[in-house]
This record gives structure tokens, C-alpha cells and sequence, in this order.
């Protein structure tokens, strides 16, 4: 296997399962070194253990956990930075009507303003090196929403895109930015009845009718860690066997 990563000093949060998880195995065999964060700590103590990476549990909307931990990732890779994957999400389904001011605030907290906090924080690192990337996760509900009550989930996701955007915008031509925006995948947050409906020939919505391996998404994020998407950023790159080309 080409090792497209050697020498990469990659950042990820979300690391202890689902996407985040199969990132990290991914760019460990392509030789990038590894710091990962994730809430589970027991979790992700045991997948920095297999590639003798740095490790920290921490809350991503926490301001001071992520500038801590970001600061003890770079101590732990020769004060070096040059990539950052945020793959760390939740939901929390409800109707509008039902949904609590509390849940709004913390899906949002979690999965965009968590993103904010990573690349500012990292932010002194990356412009240090050459060729450093940012890949945020996005969803594909954020380009066509599904018929699901998670408008505090979609709100999120989307505002993603467009804070992926706007740092493209403003941190090239240095550092690249884009997104990954996968449709079902099959990590424990998926809802059941998604999960059936998308492998469901008649009703999926998914012209390859099935759902994703978490794999297969890692492999996205790579190519655009990767200098073989050097010319790409500020992009929202759909990972969703079909779902949305329509």
C-alpha cells in the first residue's frame, strides 16, 4: 500500500467510533501519526493503543478541553499540526414542536460550533506547515434533508458546510478545506428505520440500494487529506450512493 500519508501529523475527533474510527485506521496504514479525541475514553484509549497515538477524551463544544487538547496533540507530534478531520457528531430526533431549546442548543454545540473551536485552536499549527487540510463531516441531509424529524441535526450539518466554506475562503491559498457529506452510514448512529429503508429496493432512495461502511467514507476523507485533491477546497463532497445527484 502506498503510504499517501507519511510524514501527515493528522488530528481527528470522533475517533473512537463509526467514521472517526475508520479514519483513523485508515490514515495509520498510509503512515500518517495520529491524535485522537473522542468523549469515550475508555473507547478511544483502546484505538490509540494500536497505533501508539496520542489520546484525550474530551467534549468538543468545551472551549478550554479543546484548546488543552489540542495543545498536548501538537506536544505529542514534534509541534505539528498539518491536518484536522472532524468527524465527531450526534442528534438528537424530534419533531419541531417537541424539540427542547437544550437539545437545539447542544446538536449545534457538538457538531459545528465543536468544528469552529478545533480549527481556530489548531489554527497556529497548520499555518505553520505546508500543505495542511481540514475535513469536516458533514451529512448528506444537509444538501437534501431526509424525512425525519432532525431540523436541530440538518441546521447543524448545513451550517458545517458553510463554516467549510467560508475558512477556504479565508485560509487559502495555504491550508484546503472541505467537506465530506456521507449518506447512510453503518455506524450506531443511524436510526433503524432508515437503515431498512435504504436497503429497501422499492422504497431506498439510494441508487446503489444500500447503506455505506464507514470504510468507504474514510476513504473520501483521505483523498481530500491527501495532496491528490491539492486543487480542491471549499467543496462539499457527496458520499451517498446516489442519494442526492437528483
Amino acid at each position: 500500500m502506498d503510504a499517501r500519508l507519511q510524514g501527515r501529523h493528522v488530528l481527528i475527533t470522533g475517533a473512537a467510533s463509526g467514521i472517526g474510527r475508520a479514519t483513523a485506521e485508515l490514515f495509520a496504514r498510509h503512515g500518517a501519526r495520529l491524535a485522537l479525541l473522542d468523549r469515550d475514553a475508555a473507547a478511544v484509549r483502546e484505538v490509540a493503543r494500536q497505533f501508539d497515538a496520542f489520546h484525550a477524551a474530551i467534549d468538543v463544544a468545551d472551549e478550554a478541553l479543546v484548546r488543552a487538547a489540542v495543545r498536548d496533540a501538537a506536544q505529542a507530534m514534534d509541534d505539528t499540526i498539518d491536518a484536522v478531520v472532524n468527524s465527531a457528531g450526534m442528534a438528537i430526533p424530534a419533531p419541531l414542536a417537541d424539540t427542547r431549546l437544550e437539545d437545539w442548543n447542544r446538536v449545534l454545540a457538538v457538531n459545528l460550533t465543536g468544528p469552529f473551536l478545533l480549527c481556530r485552536e489548531a489554527l497556529p499549527w497548520l499555518r505553520r506547515a505546508e500543505g495542511s487540510t481540514i475535513v469536516n463531516v458533514s451529512s448528506g441531509s444537509a444538501l437534501l434533508p431526509v424525512g425525519m424529524a432532525i431540523s436541530s441535526y440538518v441546521a447543524s450539518k448545513s451550517g458545517l458546510i458553510a463554516l467549510t466554506k467560508a475558512l477556504a475562503s479565508e485560509l487559502g491559498p495555504q491550508i484546503r478545506a472541505n467537506a465530506v457529506c456521507p449518506g447512510a452510514v453503518d455506524t450506531p448512529l443511524l436510526p433503524d428505520v432508515l437503515r431498512v429503508k435504504a436497503q429497501d429496493p422499492a422504497q431506498s432512495p439510494y441508487a446503489l440500494k444500500r447503506i455505506a461502511t464507514p470504510e468507504e467514507i474514510a476513504q473520501a476523507i483521505l483523498y481530500l487529506t491527501s495532496s491528490e485533491s491539492s486543487y480542491v477546497t471549499g467543496t462539499a463532497l457527496a458520499v451517498d450512493g446516489g442519494r442526492t445527484f437528483h
